[in-house]
């Protein structure tokens, strides 16, 4: 049985043709009509493939990478597209592809239909003994640094017929409208309608310095006394405001707008100038316990750095996990619990 969301995206996709004019018709509609609808044809649908890749990614090259193909053939399809549909769907620029008014349209429509296309043919595997095809998961910046590598190399390792596909970024997005199978993110910035496994233990953050650094400045004894000091500090993008330092004291939570030496996006480089004394940094202890053992860089404030969630992958609860999705999944639980039993 068709669910409604599909019904109404195959009514959309049908065309006719009167005199020389295309127009889009509802095939439930029983009324009399002078015209015959027919189905659009594949190249259509490939090219609607292609112009929501365009959609996702903002880019003919971006686009085509995904795809698997150059970006004058993305450019291309797109064209034709345009030319059949009568209407301009990008805007191109040297930099950029932004969509139209009228592909802003298109995208709201086909980019939901095509996710369903791909749950249901994904959904078929379920026939299958193992677990096949591509898995696209959008990992925060910072947390590709708590995916233990041996972990990952293991998983594909056991399935060889999934490919992952890991797209590292700062930009907070809809992972359905992107056409993401799941995220991984910190757990309290995650929307609650979606179900989560956590990838990894708790993190608890840290200000660190170089011994240089403390050696002409007065290491501070309170948070408060940052204020007076040289950080570098991380912001998600260029647009986004700076990270708060955010401490807690006697179980009350406050937060601290340091002065900035450096403002980057790139959370190692936080780690990269700390170490070269250009002053505090604030990260998770688990990226500096090495430099931290070996003295290069020196903790400070840790009575007021306390643990919080770290890292989950999710995906909608709406939607059945996908055959591959729940290989990966039962891995990282299994790998969590090898480390906890290591642990003990």
């Amino acid at each position: 049985m068709l669910l409604a969301a599909n019904r109404a995206a195959i009514g959309r996709a049908l065309i006719w043709s009167e005199n020389t004019a295309a127009i889009t018709c509802d095939p439930l509609d029983n009324s009399e009509r002078s015209f015959k609808p027919h189905f659009i044809m594949t190249e259509d649908f490939n090219s609607i493939a292609v112009f929501a890749a365009v959609g996702d990614t903002k880019g003919f090259s971006a686009a085509g990478k995904r795809l698997g193909v150059s970006a004058s053939a993305v450019s291309q399809s797109i064209r034709k597209l345009e030319e059949r549909l009568g209407v301009v769907l990008v805007q191109r620029t040297t930099r950029r592809v932004n969509l139209t008014d009228s592909g802003a349209q298109l995208y709201a429509v086909v980019r939901p239909a095509l996710n369903d296309v791909q749950a249901a043919t994904m959904a078929l595997s379920e026939f299958s003994r193992e677990p096949r095809g591509a898995l696209r998961v959008l990992v925060s910046s910072g947390a590709e640094h708590f995916l233990r590598y041996d972990t990952l190399a293991a998983f594909l390792s056991k399935h060889t017929q999934i490919r992952l596909d890991l797209d590292v970024s700062n930009e907070t997005v809809d992972i359905v409208t992107h056409g993401y199978d799941a995220g991984i993110s910190l757990g309290e910035v995650i929307d609650r309608d979606m179900t989560t496994v956590a990838v990894s233990a708790d993190l608890r953050l840290v200000v660190v310095g170089a011994p240089a650094y403390f050696a002409r400045r007065a290491r501070p004894k309170h948070p408060r006394e940052l204020v007076d000091h040289d950080c570098i500090n991380w912001h998600r993008t260029p647009d986004a405001p700076p990270y708060r330092w955010e401490f807690t004291e006697k179980g009350r939570e406050f937060s601290v707008a340091v002065p900035m030496r450096v403002l980057t996006t790139d959370p190692a480089l936080l780690i990269r100038l700390a170490s070269a004394s250009v002053g505090l940094a604030f990260v998770y202890d688990d990226q500096v316990r090495a430099e931290i053992a070996s003295g290069a860089l020196v903790p400070v404030l840790q009575e007021f750095s306390t643990p919080f969630p770290g890292f989950r992958l999710f995906y909608p609860s709406r939607r059945q996990a996908s055959p591959a999705l729940r290989s990966l999944i039962e891995h990282f639980l299994a790998a969590q619990h090898k480390r906890r039993v290591r642990r003990r």
